[in-house]
């Protein structure tokens, strides 16, 4: 399944084949099909009932995908307003009423979010860094047994964190993580 330029395809589930949106903006990069192909294996193909959050949403690939596999709640945190306006269009096309859009700021949104997830997606610009950062304010909004999905542009080591999974598709490295066990 292929992306078409300024598109993506949602692979599976209850919104399969729909083709989304992606706006024209600096660094955006949506997760490639194969990626997430690969990464909702690892997740299982029906999330039903699992609560998602998409951190730098970006084309919200992985939160609609998340979504069209029966995920109860996934909440979207874009602070671009032009790629959010897209991100609610979207929604409003798929009808997909799971899926909550936050236009801000990802480590404001992580600062005063009250709400536990099962699984979340950390693909920030390469550019920014932000990865290291994110992770350690995640632990206090992750439900047990919750995972991490985690993208970087090189390699990379993450101190407090198990990994589950991962992989490399090109210059992408990808990691499903979940925090140590307190000893």
């Amino acid at each position: 399944m292929t992306q078409q330029r300024n598109k993506v395809r949602i692979i599976a589930g209850k919104y399969r084949r729909r083709l989304l949106d992606v706006p024209e903006a600096e660094g955006l990069r949506p997760t490639p099909d194969r990626v997430r192909e690969t990464l909702f294996n690892w997740l299982g193909q029906e999330l039903h009932g699992k609560s998602c959050l998409d951190l730098f949403a970006g084309s919200g690939a992985l939160g609609f995908e998340a979504a069209s596999r029966e995920a109860r709640r996934v909440v979207l945190v874009e602070k671009s307003r032009g790629v959010a306006e897209v991100l609610r269009k979207n929604r409003q096309l798929l009808g997909a009423s799971e899926i909550d859009i936050q236009s801000q700021d990802a480590l404001l949104y992580l600062k005063h979010c009250r709400h536990c997830f099962d699984i979340v997606f950390v693909d920030p610009p390469y550019q920014l860094a932000l990865q290291q950062q994110v992770l350690a304010m995640l632990p206090p909004l992750l439900a047990p047994g919750a995972v991490v999905y985690v993208e970087t542009p090189a390699p990379a080591e993450f101190a407090g964190w198990q990994v589950l999974r991962a992989m490399r598709a090109g210059k992408v490295h990808s990691w499903l993580l979940q925090p140590e066990p307190a000893v």
